[in-house]
């Protein structure tokens, strides 16, 4: 069960104020990409979904002259961290399961290294997934924060999303089910 859909989150005023101003369409495509690196390596969709939507939140406007500024973005850029408080904070609000918000925020947290000094992380696999799916879908300079897209589009592509989660959540939970059940074998284990 899901306690937060992504369309919950879609609707909510803090999501479209922050996750319009860092490129809805860019969102909703990490979103996707998430979904799909999450099924491949058996990790929750619902979390990777969240994450990847939520990815970019904390992005402030580095702009110059009405324009995007790539070099002020790139010197001066803490997005994760803000991204990451600011997306926990929300899904807390909404009912979010707080492990899982937590978990969602730490992959936000690490899903870019624009922030941080040379070193080397160590992430989770729900983490790596994110990072990999914002990777999948920058275009050089930040263009991929200009896509635009109609509400009622980008509303029709986050429903179709979260009845994808939906789906596989619900064959997934079937094939658990469907497994038979595994014999007792402690007093074999016991007299051995």
């Amino acid at each position: 069960m899901r306690n937060v859909t992504l369309e919950q989150l879609y609707s909510h005023r803090i999501v479209q104020k922050f996750v319009n101003r860092s490129g809805m369409v860019h969102a909703i495509s990490v979103a996707y990409h998430a979904f799909h690196l999450a099924k491949e390596h058996n990790i929750s969709v619902d979390l990777a979904t969240k994450a990847g939507f939520l990815h970019d939140i904390g992005h402030y406007t580095w702009y110059s002259n009405g324009k995007w500024d790539y070099d002020l973005y790139k010197k001066n850029d803490i997005h994760a961290i803000k991204g990451a408080e600011r997306a926990h904070k929300l899904l807390i609000r909404l009912g979010e399961n707080p492990k899982d918000a937590k978990e969602i925020a730490l992959a936000i947290l690490l899903h870019t290294d624009s922030y941080l000094p040379d070193a080397i992380i160590q992430r989770s696999t729900l983490q790596q997934i994110v990072k990999t799916a914002d990777e999948m879908d920058e275009e050089l300079g930040g263009s991929h924060h200009y896509r635009r897209l109609s509400q009622e589009k980008a509303l029709g592509a986050i429903k179709r999303l979260d009845e994808m989660i939906t789906d596989h959540l619900s064959t997934t939970l079937m094939s658990i089910k469907d497994l038979p059940d595994k014999p007792n074998n402690d007093k074999k284990l016991v007299h051995e």
